[in-house]
């Protein structure tokens, strides 16, 4: 049976550690080592799961959250860790946040894990962070391609069926919306569903906006089977087959995650 991540807390922080320290961080260390008194910066910290596998590194973690509950709990999981002045936690929008003021100086890394599939305006975004980052700074990236059987996040649906059927996110809105609100969804998923469809990214959009803005692609991963899943599902990670990630219109609707390890190009 598949955990729901979104009713068990507790677990869930427990496994975002876990999925941090498996493979995020391996990943992310085969092009830049992690080393103690490093600012890493998450976005999207949600109870502060996997900014906590890099304080457990050493570095220090600083989470941005936009819901009050989510950076609540966050600040309750995380409480030893900001009273040692390890942990900073802050309730706000991105876009909102006073650099100067709120962030205490630049980044050696930031961590979207997936986040970017849920935030308006992505080359904005990506323009602002280089601001966020040291000269040469990495930004990890993991999330579903949008194409991916269940990219628009489907299975937070109520109805037992529409959670279950991949890639019917990828009808035209209208009749997207008409078949949610057929079987009886809440106005308040309707929304967060359509909401996907507008802000859900493609991997080769999300590396012509990595391009406009100056950021290299030091390292990419395609996974079949998105590690998270190793917990939700008891499915263990598998990467794409090299043939197959090599051919775009194939690849991005059976692709479940991608990875990606950029950094910060100086401009002269």
């Amino acid at each position: 049976m598949a955990f729901d991540f979104h009713k068990d807390k507790e677990r869930y922080y427990k496994m975002q550690t876990e999925n941090a320290v498996e493979y995020m961080l391996p990943f992310i260390e085969q092009e830049f080592p992690l080393t103690k008194g490093m600012k890493v910066l998450e976005i999207g910290c949600a109870e502060g799961g996997v900014i906590k596998a890099f304080i457990d590194r050493g570095c220090i973690g600083y989470g941005v959250e936009l819901s009050p509950a989510r950076l609540a709990k966050a600040k309750e999981n995380l409480a030893q860790e900001e009273s040692e002045g390890r942990a900073f936690l802050i309730n706000k929008n991105i876009y909102d946040i006073d650099f100067e003021e709120e962030m205490q100086g630049q980044f050696d890394l930031i961590v979207l894990k997936d986040v970017i599939e849920h935030i308006f305006d992505q080359n904005k975004l990506m323009h602002q962070l280089r601001d966020f980052l040291k000269p040469g700074g990495y930004i990890f990236f993991g999330f579903p391609p949008w194409q991916m059987p269940f990219g628009g996040h489907q299975q937070v649906a109520k109805s037992k069926i529409l959670s279950k059927v991949p890639y019917i996110h990828l009808f035209p809105a209208p009749l997207y919306k008409g078949i949610l609100k057929a079987f009886n969804e809440p106005e308040r998923t309707v929304t967060e569903l359509m909401e996907i469809k507008e802000t859900g990214i493609s991997i080769e959009r999300f590396e012509r906006i990595c391009q406009q803005n100056h950021y290299s692609i030091k390292q990419r991963t395609y996974y079949l089977i998105n590690p998270i899943y190793t917990y939700k599902f008891k499915m263990r990670a598998v990467k794409q087959l090299s043939p197959i990630s090599a051919i775009p219109w194939v690849r991005n609707f059976v692709t479940t995650c991608m990875y990606y390890l950029v950094k910060k190009e100086e401009l002269n």
